[in-house]
């Protein structure tokens, strides 16, 4: 999802979000230039519209998200950046951090139950009620953190360079930043060092 602030793009997906959720999760919360901070999820309107936007929730759901389903959001992408941090610096991860991942993986069902009516005849369908959506969704965005931080995107995963963006992306190539204007910011920056 693109950062927007007043409703002016500042910043598009990082390279490798599209692919990966949970690498969209934890780049919701955004540090910008000049010392401001832009957070996805910092409402339970603004966490609902972040669900919609990346098919986590059906559409037209009543999900009437409460603060306490944006909490568990915010949690789960603070352990999720927690264990892209570790991955990126060869350390271990803290035992919490991968509780936190299993433990939204397991929450919600995953087996395809079987299912048997008059207008579908045999068919096998996860359940999800509406009062699982949230827990479904965290499930989705833990399995993919798992899978990012365990298959060969692992090894093209990296951290923007261009302070103070906390953002990451899949490294296509050389690419060391997340966007243009992450790009613009740091070659200005090196053009003034050499000119002073």
């Amino acid at each position: 999802m693109d950062v927007t602030v007043d409703g002016e793009l500042v910043l598009p997906v990082a390279p490798g979000a599209d692919q990966h959720p949970a690498l969209d999760l934890a780049n919701s919360a955004v540090a910008l230039p000049a010392g401001h901070f832009v957070d996805l999820l910092g409402t339970p309107t603004a966490a609902e519209r972040w669900l919609l936007a990346h098919d986590l929730v059906p559409a037209g759901a009543e999900l009437h998200m409460r603060e306490m389903c944006a909490a568990r959001m915010r949690t789960l992408r603070e352990q999720i950046r927690v264990l892209l941090d570790c991955l990126l610096a060869q350390h271990p991860a803290p035992t919490e951090a991968v509780a936190a991942v299993n433990d939204a993986m397991t929450k919600a069902p995953a087996a395809s139950l079987l299912h048997w009516d008059a207008a579908n005849g045999p068919h096998r369908a996860t359940a999800h009620p509406t009062t699982q959506l949230v827990d479904h969704a965290l499930a989705v965005l833990a399995a993919d953190a798992a899978d990012l931080l365990t298959t060969a995107d692992a090894e093209r995963l990296t951290a923007c360079g261009s302070p103070p963006c906390n953002r990451y992306l899949l490294r296509h190539g050389r690419r060391q930043w997340c966007s243009t204007r992450c790009g613009d910011r740091v070659r200005a920056a090196r053009a003034y060092a050499r000119r002073s």
